[in-house]
């Protein structure tokens, strides 16, 4: 496994980027709809493609394209990428600025001083970089102690990589920055110029797994080939709650991955938990996590198993075996990845609601999550509270929750992460 120190390297010097054009020098100017010109006044950071009425020339991914109302007034300035149907992701609102290296510095180091504060907490991974909630769309940029890990969603910042990096590098201490991209991007190789997923593009190779602490808990995080950038970064405060919650609790946590929430019960004293998830190379990575921390008494006394299993046929099998659980998480993957799946994917939060009800003791604690943006947080809690009805059993809330500090919400669509932590009675 790899462990990246703190000492930094000149990821710049090392990037070997130099092959990839740079942006243009020209600015694309475009003009808008009334609705798309009332959008981007009011801060959004979005402008997609049936929007543009005008434009003063054909652009390439990356280039700057600004935005005049009907009276030729500033609106906004982005990155164009004619490959999207998301034309242009806003990096300047209101006010005309020059979007330079300094500009990009400032960026960095303001999103990098809101999460000051989380390594004093034991926290070496955690997202360093929210995309548009801070100020840089269609960029995410996670750090795992020392590993920097770069997810793209357009095509506009393939271009200034190498701009990107060297702002990095007077950020935060850095060996090693890994590139993810999108499936659509991935599907692109025509704009990457011989980049790929999971390319390491400075600094120290990394070949396995790269370990990292939360709240003083070691994982370790496949920044290469896992999903998303190797770890869900977003849940750290709900399975600090979820701890607060465990001790003494039989635990199940369903979609477990790598076992975050399960590593969590077991240091505040579960004595069983049982781990499920489609992926036995998940639940493989889970079984490390938990030798990583076999040093702490309560995590080597809990006796963790693991079930390779589909999460829905694992809880019916559970409950026509009469198991019944103190404590029981469930944390689905999104599933409603446009606004007309909505409906579909509330029904699919009921089922698993119910299901998940059928395996809770009563007065056990119910964890409920959503990370799908389409399924707004009031219909989410309302569903899972109109099915505990149903099934006799209204839950008793104890707290709602939503985004951690390095997932901030900067505009609607943005809002995605909700939990609920309930007893069932």
């Amino acid at each position: 496994m790899d462990s990246p120190s703190a000492n930094a390297l000149p990821i710049s010097a090392s990037a070997g980027l130099d092959h990839i054009p740079l942006p243009g020098e020209r600015r694309l100017a475009l003009r808008v709809t009334p609705a798309a010109q009332h959008a981007l006044r009011q801060g959004h950071p979005w402008l997609f493609a049936e929007a543009v009425v005008s434009q003063s020339a054909e652009g390439q991914p990356g280039d700057l394209a600004v935005i005049f109302d009907d009276s030729r007034h500033f609106l906004a300035v982005g990155l164009y990428d004619p490959t999207s149907p998301l034309r242009v992701r806003v990096l300047q609102h209101g006010t005309p600025a020059t979007i330079d290296d300094a500009w990009l510095v400032g960026r960095l180091a303001a999103a990098a001083g809101r999460r000051a504060g989380l390594p004093q907490s034991g926290t070496t991974g955690y997202r360093l970089v929210h995309g548009e909630n801070d100020g840089l769309p269609g960029l995410v940029v996670d750090h795992y102690a020392g590993a920097l890990v770069l997810k793209l969603y357009t095509l506009a910042w393939i271009p200034r990589l190498p701009g990107l990096l060297a702002a990095l590098e007077g950020i935060i201490p850095v060996r090693s920055v890994v590139l993810r991209l999108s499936r659509q991007l991935a599907a692109r190789p025509d704009y990457l110029y011989g980049l790929s997923d999971a390319a390491v593009l400075a600094g120290e190779p990394i070949t396995g797994p790269v370990l990292f602490e939360e709240n003083g808990l070691r994982f370790e995080a496949d920044v290469r080939q896992g999903q998303k950038t190797g770890f869900f970064l977003d849940q750290r405060d709900n399975r600090a709650r979820v701890e607060k919650l465990a001790a003494g609790r039989r635990t199940l946590n369903v979609f477990a991955y790598t076992g975050g929430f399960s590593l969590y019960a077991a240091r505040a004293g579960a004595p069983d938990i049982l781990s499920v998830d489609a992926s036995a190379p998940a639940l493989e990575a889970a079984q490390r996590n938990f030798a990583l921390n076999a040093h702490l008494a309560t995590v080597a006394a809990a006796r963790h198993k693991v079930l390779t299993a589909d999460a829905f046929a694992a809880l019916a099998g559970l409950r026509q075996r009469g198991q019944r659980f103190d404590l029981v998480i469930v944390d689905p993957p999104a599933l409603a990845h446009r606004a007309e799946d909505a409906h579909r994917a509330l029904r699919v939060y009921g089922h698993l609601a119910a299901l998940a009800l059928s395996v809770t003791a009563p007065g056990g604690v119910l964890v409920m999550s959503s990370c799908s943006s389409r399924v707004a947080a009031p219909s989410f809690f309302a569903t899972v509270n109109r099915v505990a009805r149903h099934k006799g059993r209204p839950l008793q809330e104890l707290e709602r929750t939503g985004h951690p500090i390095d997932h901030p919400i900067g505009f609607p669509e943005g809002a995605y992460l909700k939990c609920l932590f309930a007893v069932a009675p």
